[in-house]
């Protein structure tokens, strides 16, 4: 089986999804596969250059190869630093899966693998009408939950593998990213995530004042099932 994206979230906002999913990017193309990134919808962006940018998005067309066009990593650029369900309404948009959808097939044409960020925590609604889980079931997509080491993990992490699979999508495996330098008994912390968790670590990114995903590309181990180096036509 080849497999041709993920969806990452996260256990909270503010875990490192972004860094997470760029730094996949960086290990996918270590293995020969081009891979671009996606971040469908993004809220607290900045007007550069007659444009909204999000630093997030901005982040993974740094790290995609080839270099996709902005408008389709992050279809929905929204101004407000809120949740994209309030942002939305700032911004008097109304979200749309054709438009996402879209910009996905644009995106998978030219890659091998496609890497979608999502919003927040997997409950974080994408909008007044839609939840993450409708987008990854239209998208088609496994899921990768990356786990923000700090306090409080543990739960937050077995809180989202329970409703992530009782939601019925296939939770490929977990990114464990210390987004907290001085959390105590860290490395105890992360065992018992990976004897309680039911899927495989997939690596663990250490905390970075700056972070470099090139760099942290290293940490991550990825399954050799479906994400093989990609091979030529014959």
């Amino acid at each position: 089986m080849d497999i041709r994206g993920f969806y990452v979230t996260g256990t909270d906002t503010g875990v490192g999804k972004s860094v997470a999913s760029a730094s996949l990017l960086h290990a996918l193309r270590a293995r020969g596969r081009r891979a671009v990134g996606m971040k469908p919808v993004a809220s607290g962006c900045e007007y550069i250059d007659g444009a909204w940018r999000n630093e997030d998005a901005l982040l993974l067309q740094a790290a995609s190869e080839p270099r996709p066009a902005y408008a389709d990593i992050n279809p929905y650029a929204l101004r407000s630093p809120v949740a994209p369900e309030l942002a939305l309404r700032e911004d008097g948009v109304e979200l749309g899966f054709d438009r996402i959808l879209a910009a996905h097939a644009r995106l998978a044409a030219q890659a091998d693998t496609v890497v979608v960020e999502g919003v927040g925590g997997w409950a974080a609604p994408l909008s007044v009408h839609h939840d993450q889980l409708d987008l990854v079931r239209a998208l088609d997509l496994p899921v990768v939950l990356v786990v923000g080491l700090r306090l409080g993990c543990i739960n937050h992490a077995r809180l989202s593998v329970r409703a992530i699979q009782a939601d019925g999508v296939r939770l490929l495996g977990w990114i464990a990213n210390e987004v907290d330098p001085a959390m105590a008994r860290i490395d105890d912390n992360v065992q018992i995530l990976r004897d309680r968790l039911p899927v495989p670590c997939w690596g663990r990114l250490p905390y970075r004042p700056r972070h470099d995903p090139a760099e942290l590309a290293s940490c991550l181990h990825l399954p050799d099932a479906g994400l093989t180096e990609r091979q030529s036509p014959a």
